[in-house]
């Protein structure tokens, strides 16, 4: 009940701030298009007041003149010096015809711009016939089944293969510490040692590189279109096509972060210093830090990796050797019984995961409440670290580290599950 009253508290609270978000993008673009019209208005009566002040000044001198020899005139003819006043006369005439010229061509009161302001049509008919600002829709969300208390039907992997993700422009042996696959089956992996992610074509190998500003941790899927990276103290946007990557914009938080996980328009962070976990929506505005418990303890030692969905929050800590699960209010729900050293988490569709035991040198499948796991991985020869499960092709990727041979730094082990 305790639950629902939240949720419910929650929806109202998000349901009023995304009225109030929407109503803020709608004022932002009002704004932007009035000061666009005022600065065209603004304009025009800069140019007008520019046209006005040269003929005001061209108009004062003419009168200045005029003035100055009619003085002259009466001067001289008060006085009966007619020799000089007929030259005087001479040179009046001239400087009049002078001074018309100058009058014909100064602006005349036809050039200047008068204008009002006419209202854009569609915008005012739409607030006219629009009757509300939006609809309240009640969310048609599954309701999760809770996680399983026992193990999942048991999967076997068959014997792997390895793909070499190693190109020629790297300048070190690779150091995966990120996967992840988009739904066209694209591999996208975070290389730390070469600064670059890297994405790889399935079914050819081909590998297509874009070098980064620093050493990535983590990766996920954003948009069919977006990753997203965690880099120290930023996350960054990076487009991909089916041949290309390029960087997008990026969002400056306020930690070093390791692991990230999108899910519905909201990111889960780790964050190794400090030392917590922070859901955030996509502009990286914080909405819920996870760091202490009720006692005022430090939840997490080491917290690596992060995986999400509609209802659960898994995240690995290798110090702490259990893998903790958190609602998406920062509650913590449960954790697993001692790993040794979990690092790489990936979802199953049942709500189970599978989790790598870097220093037991296994993968566990781990039910969704924490409470029972098998090992379907066990022996692999190199630690291993990063995880990503494909359930439409029912593929596993691995990659690892710290092994003798560092040339397996730069395979990503591959199984199919039967």
């Amino acid at each position: 009940m305790k639950q629902r009253v939240a949720k419910s508290a929650t929806s109202l609270k998000d349901a009023i701030a995304e009225i109030e978000n929407f109503r803020t993008d709608i004022n932002k673009r009002l704004d932007e298009l009035e000061k666009e019209v005022k600065d065209t208005a603004t304009t025009i009566h800069h140019d007008n007041n520019k046209m006005l002040k040269k003929t005001e000044t061209a108009c004062d001198n003419i009168n200045r003149s005029l003035q100055a020899s009619a003085d002259t005139l009466k001067h001289l003819n008060t006085n009966k010096k007619t020799d000089q006043l007929f030259t005087e006369l001479k040179s009046a005439q001239q400087q009049i015809l002078h001074n018309e010229n100058i009058a014909k061509q100064l602006p005349t009161t036809n050039d200047v711009d008068e204008y009002n302001f006419e209202p854009n049509h569609a915008i005012k008919k739409l607030l006219q016939n629009e009757k509300s600002l939006g609809a309240l829709r009640k969310k048609e969300i599954k309701q999760p089944a809770q996680p399983k208390n026992k193990a999942a039907v048991p999967m076997k992997m068959t014997t792997s293969r390895n793909i070499n993700v190693k190109t020629s422009s790297d300048t070190k042996e690779c150091h995966i510490t990120g996967i992840t696959i988009s739904p066209q089956n694209q591999l996208f992996v975070a290389d730390y040692d070469n600064k670059s992610i890297k994405m790889i074509d399935i079914n050819s190998e081909e590998i297509k590189q874009l070098q980064i500003e620093s050493k990535p941790r983590d990766v996920t899927i954003v948009t069919r279109d977006t990753l997203a990276v965690t880099l120290p103290g930023t996350i960054q946007f990076i487009s991909f096509s089916s041949n290309s990557l390029s960087l997008k914009n990026k969002l400056k938080v306020d930690g070093y972060c390791y692991g990230i996980s999108h899910h519905q328009g909201k990111f889960a962070v780790t964050f190794i210093l400090p030392v917590k976990l922070q859901i955030m929506d996509l502009k990286g505005n914080s909405k819920i830090t996870v760091e202490k418990d009720s006692n005022g303890d430090s939840i997490f030692s080491d917290p690596g990796y992060v995986i999400t969905n509609s209802h659960s929050i898994y995240v690995s800590d290798e110090i702490k050797n259990k893998v903790k699960w958190f609602n998406w209010q920062g509650e913590m729900i449960g954790r697993t019984v001692d790993i040794y050293g979990p690092m790489g988490i990936s979802l199953l569709d049942d709500g189970s995961f599978f989790v790598s035991d870097a220093w037991d040198n296994c993968i566990y499948r781990v039910s969704g409440d924490c409470k029972d796991r098998t090992t379907i991985l066990k022996d692999v020869k190199d630690l291993p670290q990063a995880i990503c499960w494909c359930a439409e092709t029912s593929t596993f990727y691995l990659s690892t580290y710290r092994s003798k041979s560092k040339v397996r730094y730069n395979d990503i082990k591959v199984y199919k599950m039967v």
